[in-house]
């Protein structure tokens, strides 16, 4: 593994599971009032191009936690708003914190954010791709299940950022994924050239949810307009008609099916309220599991210890 971590593709399962056992340790130190063993005073820049409530306080909380301290920069609060290159923003940035997280649109950005920087990058979010996300989601179906190998994921939904980074950290984890999603809103095609060429394991990619849905032992989804494609609205309501998560999709599932949403959730269009709550314990196990991922991350690539 490079210092930063930009995206799924470039971990390897190894990589995820290392990540994942230390999320764990983290989770239950906390959980038991253990000190955590982190050098102090460790800094945190933290690059806020799109708004945030889970990325934001996760990450916050999580670098305190650690015993260091996050620094938020939006587009306002950083002279990015005014145009300084990306590059430049990177190698002053390298010089102050120790490690920089970044939450945005374009993944070049981020990319290009750590070709320059000389300190660890984390991607927070892309257009491309929500690792940080997929890492907290396979840390929360490990716990409920006890296990990842084996087990079916299913996504049902727009082919955005979310269904990009779970069908690649699935497949490593060795899972069976079935995506399915309306043609023109497919998941991206680097992503769907690495699933065809995984062994091991099934990739399917369909435009019927109950073909997806069937033997699905989690089930993901997330909401049709994401930030930026408010213009959207309109034009994917009709194109995700038929493409909600509800009682007809949940009886095709194995028993004990998990329901994974990334949050916010647009209750009634991707995913029924009643659907919603009956696995609340699980969505919310999710949202907190980001916490105990993204403590892990700073907690490796601080102390570099992946290779």
């Amino acid at each position: 593994m490079k210092k930063d971590l930009l995206k799924l593709l470039d971990l390897s399962r190894e990589d995820i599971l290392y990540i994942l056992d230390t999320a764990d340790v983290l989770k239950a130190e906390l959980k038991s009032g253990k000190k955590h063993d982190f050098p102090a005073g460790k800094t945190l820049a933290m690059i806020f191009s799109k708004n945030s409530t889970r990325t934001r306080v996760s990450f916050e909380t999580g670098i305190f936690q650690l015993g260091g301290q996050g620094i938020f920069l939006s587009s306002t609060d950083s002279q990015l708003g005014r145009g300084e290159p990306i590059r430049d923003t990177a190698r002053v940035l390298s010089r102050y914190c120790d490690c920089i997280m970044i939450r945005t649109y374009e993944h070049e950005e981020v990319e290009e954010l750590a070709r320059y920087s000389t300190v660890p990058v984390i991607n927070g979010l892309t257009d491309f791709a929500h690792p940080c996300q997929v890492l907290g989601d396979l840390m929360t179906i490990r716990e409920h299940k006890g296990r990842l190998e084996g087990l079916k994921a299913c996504f049902i939904g727009d082919g955005n950022n979310v269904a990009n980074s779970m069908i690649v950290g699935c497949l490593k984890c060795g899972m069976d994924v079935s995506v399915a999603s309306p043609e023109g809103y497919r998941p991206d095609k680097q992503v769907l050239d690495f699933a065809k060429g995984v062994t091991g394991c099934k990739f399917e990619l369909t435009d019927k949810p109950e073909i997806a849905a069937a033997g699905a032992d989690v089930i993901f989804t997330d909401v049709w307009a994401s930030m930026g494609q408010e213009d959207e609205a309109e034009k994917r309501m009709k194109a995700f008609n038929g493409y909600q998560v509800n009682d007809d999709i949940m009886a095709l599932a194995n028993p004990g099916c998990m329901i994974q949403h990334c949050l916010p959730a647009h209750k009634g269009e991707e995913i029924t309220e009643k659907v919603f709550e009956e696995h609340a314990q699980e969505i919310f196990d999710e949202a907190e599991n980001r916490l105990h991922a993204q403590k892990a991350i700073m907690y490796i690539l601080m102390k570099k210890q992946l290779k």
